[in-house]
């Protein structure tokens, strides 16, 4: 059945299960197979082995035998005793774009001391046999060859230790890098704030550890009591919006249209203006309270959804896992990208830089779009695997809806419904990621675009830009929200990925003023939950910093804090978002297709069944959604 079909099916949960979108699962395979060559390439191209171990500026990897490189002299060295990188000035590495502007040469030994003149180069090569100027200079004649200005390293060489993986001859002294700093760290000025700042994060770090762990049981108690206090946050919101409405807009701009009225200096047109604004806004506000009139149904069903996603948590308590699984996932992904991307950096041709004269290794002619295909390869299994969360996650909700009596519920709902995506509907997440993949791409590229163009372009230009950013914002946004519904359906009726989407967007549809108050009010609810868990863990910090007065610099130890709270928070809500969005979808199928009758009872919870009931017991306002169908 095709994406654009209008047969209208029955829903049949749980019931029969096969592989879906196999062709996907196929081509996701083939794509994956693609990265893992990009790998392969760069470790038989000694691009893995020149990054690992290390190159001079003449194309010779350290610590082994080489070959020599047509037309680069002093190639093909045996550098066997030389296992570390020396850079003559080590403060002059473009780290951003990749480019060492420095010489580097092959030595045995780093230097742990300071040398300052050429005599202490000489003492360093004869003591030690590891010559630190340029290899066709003899060591003996340090002090008297007039290339030593050239091809010596910049005096004074300061002491230096080799990296534990990476054999580079690294400076103790990290001031000479003051400079990277200031280019990352753009709003400081003088290297005294970074210093300090530096300071207190060291000093205060078993604080911000705990801090963090704060935050992480915050959001786990977070995501428990808010099955209890769920109805107080939801009709606390409800009445704030209405309060505010009538007191912030009605009242003040009525009170200052009779004001106006009054003063004799006010102008006759200013009055008009806040009169006009004083009806509108009382318009706004009956507008409102009959919208909650009609909406206060909806509200209801919104805290029945978060009384029974408590429950769901407590009955699979693995769920609260799966932020960490997905974590550690998308962590050990990003490393391995990461590492591979370093690899490409030294992998490909020897070319000679002709504005430095080193030689360096670049990926040319076709070979240089596998590093477009290593980014694509970024944004489509990251978003692979926060797919496979949802569908994790929505297999386990799905289970746990349709099962009439909770004590049978499978022993691991999670790892069940794992397998089942194993099993059955990878394909239907690589799908949907391929979909988003489709979307963000050019969204990112719009965004590089922009802010190359930052300061060149005209004013109609950068609107264009970031109207275009925007729009495609809001577009990944509601495929978002249709994808995850998707994978939703899948795991109810094991349909393929359009099936499932049409399907899915049809319940929806169908259903359009109870989506509506749920993104509306569920959303805020979760917004004050990710506020109040950032919140708490700032004052936590702000009382332990001061309670220790030797933390003379706060701000970054609780900027970092509160970021971390927010990820935590993030992750979590999010995770409790996803169980009620899955939970009304189920809820909306089932009122569909059952009626409470013999043979087509109700799958829902005691508090949906109240609400369900509560919700037709005034008026049948079903009928409204349905007319959003039509």
């Amino acid at each position: 059945m095709g994406c654009c079909g209008s047969t209208e099916r029955e829903w049949k949960p749980l019931e029969d299960r096969s592989c879906t979108d196999l062709p996907w699962f196929l081509l996701f395979t083939v794509f994956c197979v693609g990265m893992g060559s990009i790998f392969g390439f760069t470790i038989a191209t000694g691009g893995a082995a020149r990054l690992i171990f290390g190159y001079d500026s003449y194309g010779n990897t350290c610590g082994q035998r080489n070959e020599r490189i047509e037309g680069v002299r002093l190639s093909g060295l045996d550098q066997t005793d030389k296992k570390y990188v020396f850079f003559l000035d080590p403060c002059n590495i473009d780290i951003v774009q990749r480019k060492i502007k420095s010489m580097a040469l092959c030595v045995s030994v780093c230097p742990d001391e300071e040398l300052k003149t050429y005599q202490d180069l000489k003492r360093f090569a004869v003591h030690n046999g590891s010559e630190l100027c340029s290899y066709e200079l003899a060591g003996h004649k340090y002090p008297s060859l007039p290339e030593r200005f050239d091809k010596c390293p910049k005096l004074p060489v300061p002491p230096s230790k080799s990296l534990p993986v990476f054999n580079r001859c690294t400076p103790v002294d990290i001031s000479c890098y003051a400079k990277f700093a200031e280019a990352v760290v753009t709003f400081v000025s003088d290297n005294s704030v970074l210093h300090r700042l530096i300071a207190g994060v060291m000093a205060s770090k078993v604080i911000i550890v705990g801090l963090c762990l704060l935050a992480l049981v915050l959001s786990m108690i977070l995501m428990v009591i808010i099955r209890y206090i769920s109805a107080v946050l939801v009709w606390i919101f409800t009445a704030t919006v209405v309060l505010g409405s009538l007191g912030e807009l009605t009242s003040c701009l009525s009170w200052a249209y009779f004001l106006a009225r009054e003063e004799a200096e006010m102008s006759r047109d200013n009055a008009q203006v806040l009169l006009v604004y004083a009806i509108a806004a009382t318009v706004f506000t009956v507008i409102l309270l009959l919208l909650m009139l009609f909406m206060r149904k909806r509200v209801a069903l919104t805290i029945a959804l978060f009384h029974v996603a408590g429950k769901v948590f407590i009955h699979l308590p693995l769920l609260t896992l799966q932020p960490f699984c997905t974590f550690l996932a998308l962590l050990l992904f990003w490393f391995y990208w990461s590492l591979v991307l370093l690899f490409l950096g030294t992998t490909g041709n020897p070319v000679q830089n002709e504005e430095t004269g080193l030689t360096e290794f670049r990926l040319t002619g076709p070979l240089q779009y596998m590093t477009w295909y290593h980014a694509v390869g970024l944004i489509w299994i990251s978003e692979f695997i926060l797919a496979c969360q949802q569908m994790t996650v929505a297999g386990a909700v799905v289970t746990y809806y349709f099962t009439r009596d909770k004590n049978k519920l499978p022993v691991t709902p999670i790892l069940s419904s794992s397998l089942r995506l194993m099993r059955y509907h990878l394909g239907t997440v690589a799908k949907g990621s391929f979909i988003i993949t489709l979307v963000k791409i050019p969204r990112l590229f719009l965004m590089y675009v922009h802010n190359q163009l930052k300061g060149k372009e005209n004013a109609c230009a950068r609107c264009m830009l970031k109207t275009c950013i925007c729009c495609l914002w809001c577009l990944e946004k509601c495929l978002n929200y249709l994808n995850q519904n998707a994978y939703a359906a899948t795991a109810i009726n094991s349909t393929s990925f359009c099936t499932s989407a049409r399907d899915a967007f049809v319940i929806l549809v169908e259903n359009a003023l109870r989506v509506a108050a749920i993104n509306a009010v569920g959303d805020f609810v979760l917004f004050l939950g990710k506020i109040l868990i950032v919140t708490s863990t700032a004052f936590a910090g702000v009382l332990l910093l001061n309670y220790q007065r030797d933390y003379a610099e706060w701000v970054l130890p609780l900027i970092i804090v509160c970021l971390f709270a927010f990820l935590v928070a993030h992750c979590f809500l999010s995770m409790f978002e996803i169980v009620v969005d899955v939970l009304f979808l189920c809820f909306a199928i089932d009122t569909k297709y059952n009626d409470g009758t013999p043979g087509r009872e109700f799958y829902m919870d005691k508090a949906l069944m109240v609400s369900y009931k509560s919700e037709g017991s005034l008026l049948d306002w079903s009928s409204l959604d349905g007319c959003l169908k039509m």
